[in-house]
């Protein structure tokens, strides 16, 4: 019940599914008053039905839902920083340490002698402000929240019953883009809760999910239906050996787990030790029963025995260390695997030709016909190299080819050339991109940009942009629609549409969509990162952190740097307590930076250690209309402020941005762009400006459902009341369902 709750909670909502009825004529219960009343501590309110629904529940009810509540706001974790009153600067500069680590080198006695053995010399740093060692960033003291209930906004928590919870379920399987972590965190909630629907999958990422529930389960033999190609059981593999839904190659793990290791000192660099630790655990070993079920899945294959080889050409060496720790070639040897004998045969001796390989011949060739008349055979492929091959054979015949295959290429492809046409063809700018397992990077532009006129290009914009969308309009209008009216929320025209974001963060508060837009309710914004909760004491140092960019120069705030122009910092901690988890803040003025000329500030979360960002790391920011106050320990924590926040769970990252503060526009953007390197400084401030332009011209939700109204001719109205379809923000919270709007 608990964790159907969670999933509940994300969708600003509470699960109940008994006594929803209302009382009529009665005032509400002792009990209930006593919830709503801790729950707005927290930032949080009931709607009316889901105030009633609770009141004819009983306390056990209560005291679970009060519990859940507590545990993802995280109110029982430790929030208490390095620093007292870290408000207030404690001057400690770089001689004080290096004061300090002289005295403890020559094994000096005069000092004050700390739990952690170091001796802090007089008159270097006032340890009566700090919770801990300020030499080595351990803490010693911790204190409690105390502070709540200083938001100025509550989140409204409506009701949610079972029916609900399946619905929402349908909506993730049947969703038609990738899921993101948060997503799949709640379907693996839900799969082992609630009975599988009879629905068609949306993605492959997805069904390898739902096959790793089946097996579990002993349905292996079920999850046949899920394998089209050999490529999906390769994936499923690759996912239950590494927990990536992505194919990604093993080569590209060890290289990330090396970097990450890697060190700025270098007597602390264990980056050959990683990788060598890395290599060791991708190493493939499986039992009888398993080698027999990958058996049974590739000989029951209804493809093409040349196709399924071409398939498996591009992991072609993946392939090979599967085949051989499956014993496939010894299982095709038995009576009734004649047709895996055959596939591995083709395979090993490649009978086959791979289609790309015809392609790029072709396209060598300047043969715009043949090249042409492949690419239509998989629109797919056309679609997602249309642009290169504009800029190769010529607008106008490529458009021409393209626009004969557009109906069967997929919603979410179409909508992606309309959103990235204008920078693609921009001379001028660049891209930002994120290979598979890798961190986000600025590319330059397609160099054969050059060769066109200003005006030609604008051409091309005009022409994909056109094509897609009296693509998308007709799609729309295909549907019968029997309304005349329709609603749109103000709000959705801030969110953008979920195509191509595969964010590997957990949001356990109601979540948003990449790219949303947040409004600055006053001039104080307070980062918070808090880490090591149920982790024994150890090294594991974890950094927040903030870059600043002006028209011409860049700031930081850091552990380096703990005050800057419009930034204060909460002091490093570099060392966790036993068990209790740490934390860390920065508090950004607003005002004060808007009068300094800044533009942007990124805020960042880094590991300094070895390895990459710790596992379920909380980062966010605090927000309110009113002061935030902080406490005599300096915990400055207070939910109820909480505007957003994130769990981490990726692996292959070191650093991590996940937000960016638009200081003229007072609105902060959650995004998350990953990038190498121990520190801040390692953060390339042009490339979250590239993301940033490629964020703002990704298709928002408002203007899909415009082209959605104007394909079915629907009239577009300012009172949801009396709307016959209302889009409101309530419905774009469930983003799986908002998909369904991508129409194949």
């Amino acid at each position: 019940m608990s964790n159907l709750l969670k999933v509940s909670i994300r969708q600003n909502a509470i699960l109940i599914d008994s006594g929803t009825q209302k009382r009529e004529g009665q005032q509400l219960r002792q009990p209930t008053l006593a919830l709503l009343a801790n729950v707005k501590k927290l930032g949080f309110t009931f709607s009316e039905p889901l105030l009633h629904a609770l009141d004819n529940n009983p306390p056990s009810l209560h005291l679970k839902i009060y519990a859940t509540l507590k545990e993802v706001t995280g109110i029982n974790k430790n929030w208490t920083p390095l620093v007292k009153a870290w408000d207030t600067p404690t001057g400690e500069s770089l001689t004080d340490h290096l004061i300090t680590l002289f005295h403890n080198l020559v094994g000096s006695k005069q000092g004050t002698r700390l739990q952690c053995g170091h001796v802090i010399p007089a008159n270097t740093f006032p340890l009566e402000r700090y919770n801990g060692c300020p030499f080595c960033g351990t803490p010693f003291q911790f204190g409690e929240i105390e502070n709540y209930g200083q938001g100025s906004k509550l989140k409204v928590l409506d009701l949610w019953t079972m029916d609900d919870a399946q619905v929402f379920l349908e909506t993730l399987l049947t969703s038609k883009t990738a899921l993101d972590a948060t997503q799949i965190d709640s379907l693996k909630i839900l799969l082992a809760e609630l009975p599988v629907p009879d629905v068609t999958i949306g993605m492959k990422e997805t069904a390898m999910v739902v096959i790793d529930y089946m097996i579990a389960n002993d349905k292996a033999e079920n999850a046949q239906y899920f394998f089209n190609t050999p490529n999906d059981i390769l994936r499923y593999l690759w996912y239950k050996k590494t927990g990536f839904l992505q194919l990604i190659e093993p080569k590209t793990i060890v290289q990330r787990a090396a970097k990450n290791n890697a060190h700025i000192h270098y007597l602390l660099d264990k980056s050959k030790k990683a990788k060598a630790v890395t290599k060791d655990s991708l190493k493939l070993k499986y039992s009888r029963k398993d080698c027999r079920m990958v058996a049974n899945w590739l000989n029951n294959l209804d493809l093409d025995i040349q196709k399924s080889c071409e398939i498996m050409h591009a992991k072609r060496s993946m392939w090979v260390r599967f085949i051989r720790a499956l014993r496939l070639a010894e299982y095709s040897k038995r009576q009734g695997f004649e047709r895996l004998a055959e596939l591995l045969d083709v395979f090993y001796n490649q009978k086959y030709e791979v289609w790309q390989g015809r392609v790029n011949s072709s396209r060598l060739k300047y043969d715009a016909q043949q090249t042409f008349a492949l690419l239509q055979q998989r629109p797919g492929l056309f679609a997602r190299s249309l642009f290169a091959n504009m800029l190769w054979f010529g607008a106008e015949d490529t458009t021409n080819a393209f626009s004969k295959v557009i109906d069967k290429v997929p919603a979410r492809l179409v909508f992606t050339l309309n959103m990235y046409a204008q920078n693609y063809f921009d001379k001028t700018g660049q891209r930002s991109v994120k290979p598979l397992g890798g961190t986000n990077k600025r590319i330059k532009q397609n160099a054969l940009l050059d060769l066109y006129e200003e005006a030609q290009l604008e051409q091309m914009k005009t022409e994909v942009q056109d094509l897609c969308l009296l693509a998308m309009q007709k799609r729309f209008a295909a549907i019968e629609n029997k309304h005349q009216t329709i609603f749109i929320d103000e709000k959705l025209y801030k969110i953008p549409v979920s195509i191509g974001d595969r964010s590997e963060s957990v949001q356990d508060l109601p979540t948003a969509l990449m790219g949303t837009r947040f409004s600055v309710e006053a001039d104080t914004v307070r980062l918070f990162m808090q880490w090591g909760k149920d982790l024994p004491a150890q090294h594991l140092d974890m950094d927040l952190s903030c870059m600043v960019a002006y028209e011409n120069r860049t700031d930081r705030c850091s552990y380096s740097q703990l005050v800057t122009t419009g930034c204060k910092h909460s002091g490093d901690i570099r060392s966790i307590p036993h068990k209790k988890g740490t934390a860390e803040y920065i508090d950004l003025n607003v005002a004060e930076l808007e009068a300094a000329g800044a533009k942007y500030v990124s805020f960042t979360c880094n590991a300094y250690s070895n390895g990459s960002i710790s596992p379920n790391l909380v980062v966010g920011w605090m927000n309110s209309q009113y002061p935030m106050r902080i406490s005599k320990k300096g915990v400055a924590y207070d939910p109820s402020c909480v505007q957003h926040q994130v769990r981490v769970t990726q692996t292959l990252s070191k650093g991590l941005v996940f937000g960016v503060l638009d200081v003229e526009a007072r609105e902060i953007v959650w995004l998350e762009m990953s990038f190498g390197g121990q520190v801040v400084q390692n953060l390339d401030v042009k490339g979250v400006e590239v993301l940033l332009k490629k964020l703002d011209s990704k298709l928002n939700i408002g203007h899909l459902l415009e082209i959605k109204a104007t394909a079915q001719g629907l009239e577009i109205i300012s009172e949801s009341d009396s709307a016959d379809e209302v889009y409101d923000f309530k419905w774009a919270s469930n983003t799986a369902a908002v998909t369904q709007l991508l129409v194949d």
